[in-house]
């Protein structure tokens, strides 16, 4: 079974009521996890799945809504007593300071039942695990902060979306963009799936961009408070907008099944 189980649709802002980004993907036997919003471990005890079940961690940018739940993800793993290895991919400056952050949190490898790697991200080099293939691509959501704060906090700003390929699908999935055109990678070829935020931007602005697009679906997430507020008014103006196009506005737990004819490769 191919599916998408979103453990938190809410966008950046404090909320009641929608957990921050982060989604599971699995594809048979594997299973990789795209960005780990507060509260991710609660949220995964709660789902009553395997703790071995997740091969890969995939960080797309460093902004505490994507990463925030990251440390006590990797707590519940050593206390419920994970044992295989977890991958975990990041952009590469991340790298270090994290290592660090993990020690100053005395989760030191020594006392994890698994092993942890460490991989950093590069634009267009895929990660291959087993069936699955996952390319990570630059997008310009922090280049005004870097513009803006470089030269005293120096770093080198990257956030990646990310298209995702198993078994003939193509998945593309947007994490925080600084504009709808930084898709434009993911969208080359046709997509079977596209989880896409409308935080960063005018949802006009979105739709009109994908409009016409070869998309079977648009996942819409990381919705601005504004608009999440104003969903039913967002909707209609995505049917408007979006006429021929299958569309949905998940919520924090939803399950998405793949579906079940690929796009032909």
């Amino acid at each position: 079974m191919q599916s998408l189980r979103c453990f938190g649709v809410g966008d950046g802002t404090a909320s009641a009521g929608r957990n921050h980004s982060a989604y599971l993907y699995s594809f048979g036997g594997v299973s990789v996890l795209v960005d780990c919003g507060e509260p991710i471990s609660r949220s995964f005890k709660a789902s009553g799945l395997s703790y071995d079940l997740i091969d890969h961690v995939f960080v797309s940018h460093m902004h505490a809504d994507h990463v925030g739940g990251l440390f006590m993800l990797l707590q519940g793993f050593w206390l419920e007593q994970r044992k295989k290895e977890l991958h975990l991919h990041l952009p590469a400056a991340s790298i270090q300071p994290l290592r660090q952050m993990l020690q100053a949190a005395f989760l030191f490898d020594e006392l994890l039942p698994f092993r942890l790697s460490f991989s950093p991200l590069a634009n267009a080099e895929p990660v291959v695990a087993q069936t699955v293939r996952v390319t990570p691509f630059f997008t310009t959501h922090l280049q005004t902060l870097r513009k803006t704060f470089q030269a005293k906090y120096p770093g080198d700003y990257a956030a990646y979306c990310f298209l995702l390929e198993a078994e003939g699908r193509r998945i593309g999935h947007s994490a925080d963009l600084g504009s709808p055109r930084d898709l434009e990678p993911l969208l080359a070829q046709p997509l079977d799936l596209l989880v896409c935020e409308i935080a960063h931007f005018q949802p006009e602005e979105l739709f009109g961009y994908l409009r016409g697009r070869e998309i079977k679906h648009i996942a819409f997430t990381h919705v601005a408070r504004y608009y999440w507020e104003r969903l039913e008014e967002t909707r209609r103006l995505a049917t408007r907008l979006l006429p021929s196009t299958k569309f949905s506005f998940p919520q924090d737990d939803d399950i998405l099944q793949l579906e079940p004819q690929p796009h032909a490769v």
